[in-house]
């Protein structure tokens, strides 16, 4: 497919900084001149309050998209996606996913796609979150915590990217400390040598002011 430009944004695991980062680029495009689309297939945790990511990602990008532009599917339940499709007694499909994604972009000169979790959430129990990015053929950007374990997670998430053609393009670690100590430096430096991508940071941002976060470098 691939005809959207923009990046696809994973990550390690859940509860990453996979909306952070993603609302970063957003609004690092949005600010270099670029009209930005912003889409997430699915969200979940409703239920658990706060600014749901769909909203995050709107007001980073400076975006006029509604709720169902940005996320065709939302549950309430903190589950994944096929999970919350089936307590809402529905099915997600993933056709109709492409094809939101698509349009999304056709609007706009790049697309942010943010993912499900990690690379290998199922969407339904035939479609992972994989298979929308290969459809979308987007560099992909990992966000991974910079603590202890995340080498292991992040080395397996560009494996997984690269098993199927994708193209790891940067790693992105959040929330960085103010004075990182060893293992944080060592685990940057050791993933980008072992995993052959670039690595930047990004310190914990305040969610409500898009105005204050640093620029992130555009990749795509």
């Amino acid at each position: 497919m691939g005809a959207a430009r923009g990046v696809f944004v994973t990550g390690t695991g859940t509860a990453v900084g996979k909306t952070v980062v993603a609302g970063v680029l957003a609004r690092s495009l949005a600010a270099a001149g670029n009209q930005v689309a912003v889409f997430k297939p699915a969200v979940s945790g409703l239920d658990e309050g706060g600014d749901p990511d769909h909203a995050l990602l709107r007001r980073a990008a400076g975006s006029e998209q509604s709720d169902d532009q940005i996320a065709p599917y939302r549950y309430r339940a903190a589950v994944s996606p096929h999970l919350g499709a089936e307590l809402a007694g529905e099915r997600i499909d993933p056709a109709r996913v492409r094809g939101a994604a698509l349009e999304a972009a056709a609007g706009a000169d790049r697309l942010v796609c943010e993912g499900v979790g990690g690379l290998l959430v199922p969407l339904t129990l035939g479609y992972l979150v994989r298979d929308l990015a290969r459809e979308l053929a987007l560099p992909v950007v990992i966000a991974a915590l910079p603590g202890l374990g995340t080498i292991n997670h992040t080395l397996l998430t560009i494996e997984a990217a690269r098993a199927v053609g994708l193209s790891p393009a940067l790693v992105v670690l959040t929330p960085w400390p103010d004075d990182p100590g060893a293992v944080e430096r060592s685990n940057r430096e050791a993933m980008e040598r072992l995993g052959g991508v670039p690595t930047e940071v990004l310190p914990r941002l305040d969610l409500a002011a898009p105005e204050t976060w640093p620029a992130l470098r555009p990749v795509d």
